[in-house]
């Protein structure tokens, strides 16, 4: 908030300011692309509807919104805004940020403190905040792009709300690009194909969308429209191969699922490396890998589990690129692994009778009888311990009476080296007749 002493900016200085912050929203409602916080019925606009705001850490990726809105917040619940940086910060300059949040509460205001980066501070450090977010001297609003679930302390966690900030999708950002024109008095000298591939380019980053659109607008010749391999030359960077968020991240990771699923190491490896190529997470592969293994192979060769999880955890390990590899030798095992979904479906089945039958008692005879009552109610009565029963096999009937008796898991018939010796001479066959 400006006052008597706070300095003027000439009206050059203002527009020589980036146009991603002279277009920063001046209230909630401006903000775009997170209308399931700010929006009418967001979660934002329903705590300052209340007239109590709780502490809060920010997930999600840059160029959101989370410092915007974190300022915005301040100013509509009439607190004190301060911001750090866990980057740039330590336990000292926290004191001060602490000693002032209290000599401000003393006089009845309190301060929201704005923290960028949070997940940066080490557990001790995070641990420094617990004090000051119970006795109210701080509203604590940590912004971090990291999973808050392994970054932050249990402690932390359990004394704020996780909210969390959608990327942006192509109608805010093209929103974005609306405003910027106004605020610019021009169009951006795009055709239609170059705008699309400029919202791609943006990824989902709304700083980023207003960067590019400023690049342009500098780069632009009188009248000169741009199309989509000029707009590429000019701003360096190439579109997305695919919308990670949209249908083209779906069908990819479709076509790599089926690939997989139908034995074709070399279409899965395409599949693959389209989604590494496009800037897919590689973890978000990883993890798709792991399902597959558990959905389409299960126990025909229950490794390709112990593969994928290993492939995952050292991409996590080595980072890019070394860690692409590790991934896609993963790829390359469960594909050429033997399949079945005997697991996938056997689970299917029997969570659907869980749902169905409710909440029925098991037999009595495999309950336990702690106290006398329930030996009384005959519990553990009749019970036939299997490790003293011939072929440690006893054959009772586990299910509840009212049940019945149920089969989920039916297994291949076939062991497992056989199905696997059948799969890599069926394969061998396969790849001498396209080699053909």
């Amino acid at each position: 908030m400006s006052d008597l002493f706070s300095p003027i900016e000439p009206p050059e200085m203002a527009s020589a300011r980036p146009l991603a912050d002279r277009l920063r929203p001046r209230t909630l409602a401006e903000v775009t692309g997170q209308e399931h916080l700010t929006g009418e019925d967001g979660a934002l606009t329903r705590m300052i509807a209340s007239g109590s705001l709780g502490s809060m850490i920010f997930w999600g990726p840059p160029g959101t919104g989370k410092t915007t809105v974190a300022r915005l917040l301040s100013g509509e619940a009439g607190l004190a805004f301060e911001q750090i940086s866990a980057i740039f910060s330590g336990v000292a300059d926290l004191k001060k940020v602490f000693d002032s949040a209290r000599a401000r509460r003393m006089s009845g205001r309190q301060t929201l403190l704005f923290v960028d980066e949070i997940h940066r501070f080490n557990r001790a450090q995070q641990d420094s905040f617990l004090p000051v977010m119970e006795d109210g001297t701080v509203i604590l609003v940590g912004a971090t792009t990291e999973n808050p679930s392994f970054e932050l302390n249990a402690a932390l966690l359990s004394r704020a709300r996780v909210l969390t900030f959608k990327p942006h999708d192509e109608a805010s950002l093209e929103e974005l690009l609306k405003r910027a024109e106004q605020a610019e008095g021009k169009p951006l000298p795009l055709d239609e194909d170059a705008r699309a591939s400029l919202l791609r380019m943006a990824d989902g980053d709304g700083r980023a969308v207003l960067t590019l659109a400023e690049e342009v607008w500098r780069a632009a010749r009188r009248d000169e429209i741009f199309d989509a391999t000029a707009l590429q030359d000019i701003v360096q960077r190439r579109a997305p191969v695919y919308d990670k968020g949209q249908d083209g991240h779906y069908n990819l990771i479709s076509a790599l699922h089926k690939s997989v699923r139908g034995s074709d190491p070399d279409a899965a490896l395409y599949y693959l490396c389209r989604m590494f190529d496009a800037g897919e997470d590689p973890l978000y592969i990883g993890r798709r890998l792991v399902r597959m293994a558990v959905e389409d192979i299960g126990l025909a060769d229950p490794q390709a589990l112990v593969i994928c999880n290993a492939a995952k955890d050292a991409y996590d390990y080595l980072g890019s690129p070394e860690g692409e590899l590790a991934l896609a030798e993963a790829c390359v095992y469960v594909a050429t692994a033997p399949k079945s979904n005997a697991v996938y479906t056997a689970y299917k089945s029997a969570m659907r009778a869980a749902k169905e039958n409710g909440s029925l008692l098991p037999p009595k005879h495999i309950l336990n009888a702690p106290t006398k009552l329930m030996k009384g109610e005959g519990y553990g009565e009749g019970y036939r311990y299997d490790h003293d029963e011939p072929d440690a096999f006893s054959g009772q009937d586990y299910f509840p009476e009212k049940m019945g008796r149920k089969t989920f898991y039916d297994p291949p018939e076939r062991g497992f080296e056989r199905e696997l010796r059948k799969r890599l001479e069926w394969w061998a066959k396969l790849r001498r007749e396209r080699n053909s």
